[in-house]
């Protein structure tokens, strides 16, 4: 099992966070696409460190999937093969409004990309014609003047960030891997998610699994304390309709609309206390180093990575590196 934590989402700092990262022992840095781009602080990170990198999610409907393949090419090749390409769907009122592109079905959609990215990404690597055509986009002209060659580090893999069972089976079926949403609980997991990844994967293997997870680690009781605010962050995802299912899962679903119209009211210290310890303990994982490492193994055991957040308090270096050598000693620790 490898970690993964966040890079800095600026250009100009993530160089020297790749560094002090991987000088921790993190195995993996990701970007998330919030007020910079999502590709080009690992353009800076990627000549200095041997981390892996992945976008944790490059937004796909807005990006022609010919941007995707150039994007993702390039990275593999800068990071020497250690770049994954992580692509989400949004919503429709951020895909349309924000980025002003076109919202069909977000699955059905969201396979052609995958699928399309792929396929030019293949083409390259191959020298195949190139001839992709599907309801949403369609790719059937590579000329030489615009085809990069084979990459000599090989294709890199595309994964698909999902919650609900339709997109994770669908990523199950057409993609590399998986980055499991990191609103979740352990029941939702293994009732939902498992049996939705087993059912689009049928014979395929190698197929990776990140379970994304909020964290909140301390050592002391004030570093304990503080990390009990990534309740806000569970706040805000739980406002969200598309989230509601986790809830449900719990016994919680009557709270989503209740967090959605406070949230539409601007009462973000409210919603955030809706939110109680149970389920924080329960939706995120919270304690020590050691305490934390070994829920994690309990829940999300049998993924290959784990992508970890540390929202709304301070995570110093040195606590990010208590934690990924606890995670490490967990996992290869003998069950019970």
């Amino acid at each position: 099992m490898k970690l993964d934590v966040m890079l800095a989402d600026s250009v100009t700092s993530a160089a020297g966070r790749a560094r002090a990262l991987e000088a921790v022992g993190v195995d993996g840095v990701f970007t998330f696409e919030n007020a910079h781009d999502v590709f080009f602080p690992l353009v800076a990170a990627a000549p200095v460190c041997s981390l892996d990198l992945m976008t944790n999610v490059a937004i796909a409907f807005p990006r022609s999937p010919m941007h995707l393949a150039h994007a993702a090419y390039d990275l593999q090749l800068l990071s020497r093969g250690r770049f994954r390409l992580g692509l989400g769907s949004q919503i429709r009122t951020h895909v349309e409004k924000r980025y002003g592109a076109q919202w069909g079905k977000p699955v059905a959609q969201m396979r052609e990309w995958v699928l399309a990215t792929k396929a030019i990404l293949n083409s390259w690597q191959d020298g195949t014609r190139l001839d992709f055509r599907g309801e949403y986009t369609a790719h059937t002209l590579m000329t030489p003047a615009f085809d990069p060659g084979p990459n000599p580090y090989g294709v890199p893999k595309v994964l698909v960030g999902a919650l609900g069972p339709k997109m994770t089976q669908m990523a199950a079926e057409v993609a590399d891997g998986l980055l499991v949403m990191p609103f979740n609980s352990a029941r939702h997991m293994r009732e939902r998610t498992w049996p939705a990844i087993r059912a689009g994967l049928g014979e395929r293997t190698g197929f990776e699994v990140t379970a994304e997870v909020i964290v909140g680690v301390g050592r002391t009781a004030e570093e304990l304390e503080a990390a009990r605010a990534v309740r806000w962050l569970l706040a805000f995802y739980g406002s969200t309709p598309s989230y509601r299912p986790v809830l449900d899962v719990e016994g919680w679903g009557d709270l989503q609309p209740e967090l959605n119209a406070r949230s539409k009211r601007g009462e973000w210290n409210a919603m955030t206390g809706l939110i109680t310890d149970e389920m924080v303990d329960t939706l995120a994982v919270c304690g020590t180093p050691d305490e934390v490492a070994a829920e994690i193994v309990r829940r999300f055991g049998d993924c290959d990575r784990i992508c970890a957040y540390f929202p709304g308090y301070p995570a110093p270096d040195d606590l990010v590196g208590d934690f990924a050598s606890a995670l490490k000693a967990a996992h290869r620790a003998p069950p019970g």
